[in-house]
């Protein structure tokens, strides 16, 4: 089913979205992967504030590539969501709702999703040139000395995403094998 939603991604939103779901994600996202990641993760082991507001947010798997003359950002398709497994947990019980990457991810982000009443969406890959017309405006908001991994804030419009895991722990990944490999 085809689903139009706006961010913040709320357990409002959360409840209504099942595995499976074609959604399209207008509002803000942020783009963060492993080098970010490790780095809030970090600053809140030192007792630090995150230099984004995780609540309600939705963080992209993402590897930019610079913007052509006209656009906001150039290629940018989604990168392996597992690399963030072991930080995704955390960011999760603060608050974080959505996570957009591609791939499966572990029992502990599972548990994190359905504890929290999050989701996982996939983006599809190789489709990056086709997913960059979606992202209206694109800044970098922190660690600008990461380069490509720096954390960017996206004003994305009708952004195409599919929920994988739902917030019951629904795994499109697992339903698939099972409705569409017989042995």
């Amino acid at each position: 089913m085809d689903k139009y939603i706006t961010t913040p991604i709320t357990e409002d939103v959360t409840v209504d979205l099942k595995s499976g779901d074609y959604v399209y994600i207008t509002g803000t996202i942020y783009v963060a992967r492993d080098a970010a990641h490790k780095r809030m993760i970090e600053a809140l082991d030192r007792g630090e504030e995150l230099p984004i507001n995780i609540k309600d947010a939705t963080i992209y798997y993402m590897g930019p590539s610079p913007a052509r003359e006209g656009r906001a950002i150039g290629s940018a398709g989604p990168t392996t969501a597992s690399r963030m497994d072991k930080y995704a947990p955390t960011l999760l019980d603060l608050g974080e709702k959505a996570m957009i990457g591609k791939g499966k991810r572990t029992k502990e982000v599972i548990d994190a999703i359905i504890r929290n009443k999050a989701v996982y969406f996939a983006a599809v890959g190789g489709a990056g040139a086709l997913l960059s017309k979606c992202i209206e405006k694109s800044e970098i908001v922190c660690y600008e000395d990461l380069g490509a991994e720096a954390i960017r804030k996206l004003e994305v419009k009708d952004f195409p995403a599919i929920v994988v895991i739902d917030r019951e722990g629904n795994n499109l990944y697992e339903t698939a094998i099972k409705e569409f490999c017989t042995m």
